[in-house]
């Protein structure tokens, strides 16, 4: 059941309207100090109008320390996390609870034993609070960010080939294992800010699309941790792969999961989705196949996309026939020092370009290089948001200093000349 309060104007943020119990701030800042009810807390994304927050996502939860029990914060910069307790039993946990709620976040999504809240700002600054019942452990072990997202006994990673029928990984599968779980990591959060923020909708089936998916290690790991996060998920794996679509759904009957998990023999730029997806994935796709993941996405404006690119031949290419902008000859004259710098070149280029048509990036390492080299992280989520005059300036002082055109550009360009006529 899912209840809705009406938007409650909050232009200047007064820090006691946390205090009260029956308005939406209230009602997040109940859950919060819920020392026995709460089990996670998001705060994420920016409010519009104001700055950035200091850590572009906060978590909160109740651990069981020697000293009793803490209220947890864990906030996340672009490279690492940071934690810090507060005892829960002290006015300090509420002094930390409302110094994150006066913080810029533009959403909180809070899950306790009996309900789940979303909040989110609006546009005109405006507060919207959901609340639907839901039921749920709490766990308070300090050791439970250590545990594992995908529980290695999973039947589908059994029907992959990465875990044995005693529900233990395979010691040669170990890092195919470790990429696919890092994965679904960042997934979870950016779903959830997704939702909070109210750029994917509940109460209807959410519609997931993997470009690109291969042998559909994404695909499986994706659909069973949102299907297991209580979300109704229609899911489509896309590859032009006869044999791999074949496979892929033979594993799919073998799990049962054949009614909301389909796979269509496809080429990334051609695939057609009945329904516009809710969340675009593109594990590893080679090259420019990337840029066509990256180009869908926006073409079906997804609300939320990950994509992990792989190799990056095409700028690599255009840098050996291009005199570099000085002082930087020195890093093309060597050959693995000039591919690497088209690997930062082009996925840089790749966010500047996203950026500009109204979604916000953030480029991560998602697995330890020892894993795979492949490891950085493209994961957008579309704001509408207009983009200012400063971020076009920036790529094209990019692009010009080094005289590259990078492909996701030039298949945007056609989508906008499709659109046209």
């Amino acid at each position: 059941m899912r209840t809705e309060l009406e938007p409650v104007s909050t232009p200047d943020m007064d820090p006691e309207a946390a205090d009260d119990e029956s308005g939406p701030l209230g009602a997040i800042r109940g859950a919060l100090l819920g020392r026995e009810t709460l089990v996670r807390a998001i705060g994420s994304g920016r409010r519009r109008g104001a700055e950035a927050p200091a850590y572009h996502r906060v978590e909160l939860r109740y651990v069981d320390l020697k000293g009793g029990r803490h209220l947890q914060v864990t906030e996340f910069d672009e490279r690492q996390s940071h934690t810090r307790n507060a005892p829960a039993d002290t006015a300090e946990a509420g002094v930390v609870v409302d110094e994150l709620l006066r913080a810029p976040y533009g959403n909180w999504h809070v899950e306790t034993t009996g309900e789940t809240l979303r909040l989110r700002y609006t546009k005109k600054g405006k507060l919207l609070l959901h609340r639907e019942q839901d039921a749920r452990e709490q766990w308070t072990d300090h050791d439970r960010t250590k545990q594992r997202v995908l529980d290695p006994a999973a039947p589908f990673l059994v029907e992959l080939g990465i875990s044995d029928h005693h529900g233990k990984v395979k010691p040669s599968r170990q890092s195919k294992y470790k990429q696919i779980e890092e994965f679904c990591k960042l997934l979870a959060p950016a779903l959830d800010e997704a939702i909070a923020a109210g750029r994917i909708a509940t109460g209807r089936p959410m519609q997931v699309v993997d470009l690109g998916c291969g042998n559909a290690y994404l695909t499986l790991a994706a659909y069973h941790l949102l299907t297991a996060a209580g979300h109704d998920v229609r899911m489509t794996g896309i590859d032009h792969n006869p044999a791999a679509r074949a496979r892929n759904t033979k594993r799919v009957a073998a799990l049962g999961w054949q009614d909301h998990l389909r796979f269509v023999d496809a080429t990334i730029a051609d695939a057609q989705l009945e329904v516009r997806p809710d969340v675009v994935l593109a594990l590893h796709a080679c090259d420019t196949a990337t840029d066509d993941a990256l180009a869908r996405a926006v073409g079906w404006e997804a609300p939320l996309v990950l994509a992990a690119p792989c190799c990056h031949h095409d700028i690599q290419k255009q840098l050996k026939s291009v005199v570099p902008p000085a002082p930087y000859a020195l890093m093309t004259r060597y050959g693995i020092v000039r591919e690497r710098l088209a690997d930062m070149l082009t996925d840089s280029l790749r966010a500047a370009v996203l950026r500009q048509v109204g979604y916000r990036v953030e480029v991560v390492q998602f697995v330890d290089s020892e894993h795979t080299p492949r490891n950085l992280l493209l994961r957008a989520a579309r704001t509408g948001a207009t983009a200012g005059p400063e971020v076009r300036a920036e790529y094209e002082e990019l692009v010009g200093a080094w005289q590259v055109t990078p492909r996701l550009a030039t298949l945007l360009q056609d989508l906008d000349r499709e659109a046209v006529s």
